[in-house]
């Protein structure tokens, strides 16, 4: 399932990123409180509730939906980035007849909203292949790459010298070993930022599992068993705000240790020097 994502969306902005870190801290301060001092406009807790959090994994199939959520996240994400990376080489380096066509018709597949072919495309999953009420009509598609994907990938590998390439040609490697050899360790940024978009783009999807896995909740995802869990403690803020921040800490902590080869990846820098 195809999605338009735009990278100049993600431009730094010092406000927004500070409103976002007053939330996230107000998030986490609640998440600490008790039951009732959660309901006032208290800003810190009185008490460390620790316990909340052990209340919330201790959630019948809150574990479950974290495993699903890492295979989701984990599975797609190496899936999309080796499907992509041979496509995304070839439209970079190869000269071909129909080469600016297919380029076009990537770029047009980031802009068909996933919703136009959501009803063909659950009846070809669930009716012929009988896989609704699992993650794998979301998962499989991944391995036949991914438009964005693609795209940010061949942009990035644009900007690698063909000298390198010829180089490596001259000495007698052939494409997949020039690919692998060459290309791969300098486009290692851009590598990166592919993996990272399309691991937070798995991690919170919340339309893919409500359309295909709602039915079974064993196949529950975090972003689709959250909906469930607020519903079930809609007056709990405490335990919602821990389930919450319990969601975000992975994202946070992989953008945290990984934000200098993704800010690189996404401005496109290519080769220095």
């Amino acid at each position: 399932m195809h999605r338009a994502r735009a990278v100049g969306r993600g431009r730094p902005d010092g406000h927004l990123h500070g409103r976002a870190a007053r939330r996230t801290e107000g998030a986490l301060l609640t998440s600490l409180m008790s039951g009732q001092q959660a309901l006032t406009r208290d800003l810190v807790p009185d008490t460390w509730e620790w316990s909340n959090y052990r209340q919330v994994l201790d959630t019948p199939g809150f574990l479950t939906w974290w495993k699903n959520t890492l295979i989701y996240a984990g599975l797609g994400t190496v899936l999309t980035v080796v499907s992509s990376i041979p496509v995304a080489y070839a439209l970079a380096k190869f000269r071909f007849r129909g080469r600016n066509l297919s380029l076009m018709l990537v770029i047009s597949m980031m802009m068909l909203p996933p919703q136009v072919v959501v009803i063909p495309m659950y009846l070809f999953w669930a009716k012929q292949l009988d896989l609704s009420g699992t993650l794998w009509p979301l998962i499989i598609p991944m391995a036949f790459g991914d438009a964005f994907s693609i795209f940010l990938l061949r942009q990035f590998l644009t900007t690698i010298p063909n000298e390198y390439l010829d180089a490596a040609r001259v000495d007698g490697c052939g494409e997949l070993r020039t690919l692998l050899r060459v290309v791969l360790p300098m486009a290692k940024p851009g590598i990166a930022a592919v993996a990272l978009f399309q691991f937070f783009y798995a991690w919170n999807d919340y339309f893919g599992p409500q359309i295909y896995a709602s039915e079974n909740s064993a196949a529950w995802t975090l972003s689709y068993g959250l909906e469930s869990f607020k519903g079930a403690h809609h007056t709990d803020w405490n335990l919602t705000m821990a389930a919450t921040v319990l969601v975000m800490a992975p994202v946070i902590l992989v953008f945290f240790f990984a934000q200098k080869a993704f800010i690189e990846g996404v401005t496109l820098t290519g080769v220095k020097g």
